[in-house]
């Protein structure tokens, strides 16, 4: 099942220590203070925006899906929009990693604090003819 699947990554993420140098992992990347996961990768789309949508909608009703179950261990998520971080960003503050990384990317998170770490989930989309993903983050990094 997809859910358990996604549900044991972010377990995994959760029991790592965070590396010293960034890099690539077996699901994702991990730098100083924080570990991503592409949880679910779209088909690309160059033309088709039909495709396009249904594929949106999908990986969002996977996101609400699997928030669902993290709401059961950890209470409601924080709905967090990154639109004013992207804005700071781009205005050239000074925005730690990994929210200036999903700020490009994600419009909005869905935020848990377990054991001292924030658990985050959310829907990437880079572009147009790129593919949408499915993203969990773990980070002892607060949101700014």
């Amino acid at each position: 099942m997809t859910i358990a699947r996604h549900l044991a990554t972010i377990d995994l993420l959760r029991s790592r220590p965070f590396p010293v140098r960034a890099g690539r992992s077996d699901v994702g990347s991990s730098a100083p203070g924080y570990h991503t996961a592409e949880l679910s990768t779209s088909e690309e789309f160059w033309d088709d925006r039909s495709h396009l949508e249904v594929a949106g909608d999908q990986y969002e009703a996977e996101r609400e899906a699997l928030a669902a179950v993290l709401s059961a261990r950890w209470g409601p998520p924080q709905i967090f929009s990154l639109r004013s971080v992207l804005i700071r960003s781009v205005e050239e503050e000074h925005i730690p990693e990994p929210w200036a990384m999903l700020s490009a990317s994600v419009p909005d998170v869905h935020l848990w604090r377990a054991d001292g770490r924030w658990v985050v989930l959310g829907v990437s989309k880079w572009g147009t003819e790129l593919p949408y993903q499915l993203l969990a983050v773990v980070t002892e990094v607060d949101p700014p």
